[in-house]
Order: structure tokens, then sequence, then C-alpha cells
């Protein structure tokens, strides 16, 4: 069997993963949607949190969530979420990684191939840091 490739779509707001199979696109559903918010924020605990309970917490703890990640993408910046501090890499590699493990789950079988979106205004900085995230996401 070939390895499976999946198609992300790495978006500012949000963000989908789909594969093709028997000739179609399907979009793999990501905790029950079809899109995962691209919010990456810490919990109480300390635990990372991805998607829509990022996001949830946004309104209460601003400071320990982080959103419209993708347009600080090939700077040479860090981010902080709560006491540490991230790169927009390794914010992107948090999407990355759950838009992975949902095609995981989802198709039974390990994923490390995947095409994901830049935009066209994108510099060669920014396309390089978005490849960068996917390699931190084991993809």
């Amino acid at each position: 069997m070939s390895d499976i490739i999946i198609g992300i779509d790495l978006g500012t707001t949000n963000s989908e993963v789909a594969v093709v199979q028997d000739g179609r696109a399907r979009v793999i559903p990501v905790d029950g949607a079809k899109i995962l918010p691209s919010v990456v924020g810490l919990a109480d605990d300390g635990a990372l949190l991805v998607g829509q309970t990022a996001r949830n917490q946004y309104a209460l703890y601003p400071e320990r969530t982080v959103r419209s990640i993708k347009r600080r993408m090939g700077e040479d910046t860090k981010v902080q979420m709560g006491a540490q501090s991230y790169t927009p890499q390794e914010v992107s590699a948090l999407i990355l990684r759950r838009l992975k493990q949902a095609a995981e789950t989802d198709l039974g079988q390990p994923v490390t191939k995947a095409v994901i979106t830049v935009p066209a205004y994108f510099s060669d900085a920014q396309r390089q840091a978005t490849r960068d995230a996917g390699e931190l996401a084991g993809l």
C-alpha cells in the first residue's frame, strides 16, 4: 500500500485537513467539525490547547492564547503564551500536529506526508517557515 498524503489548509482563522480517496476529496473531521480554529492556548494546568477549546478560552485568558499566527510566519520572533514563548513555526506545528492526529485516527494508519497550502503572496522565508512547522509536526 502506498503512503497516504493528506492535504492541509493551514489558515489564519481556521484550518482543515482532507484526503483523496477513490478519486474524491474528503474533509476529515477534527473534534466533530470540518474546520479547526487556528488557535493555540495554555490551560490552567499548563497543558496545550488547540482548536475550539483554545478559542473558547481566548475571551478569559488572551495572554495565554495565540491566534492568527500565520501572519507572523517567516518572522524571527517569538510570541508569549503565559510564561512560555514560542516561534510562529512552533505554534503552527501544534495546529498541524492536531490535524495530523485527526487524519491518523480517521484513516487508521500513520500519516507522514502532507501538502500544506500557503498563500501565493508568501515570501520564501514564509514558505520555509511553513515547511519547518510541518517537519516539527512530524510531516
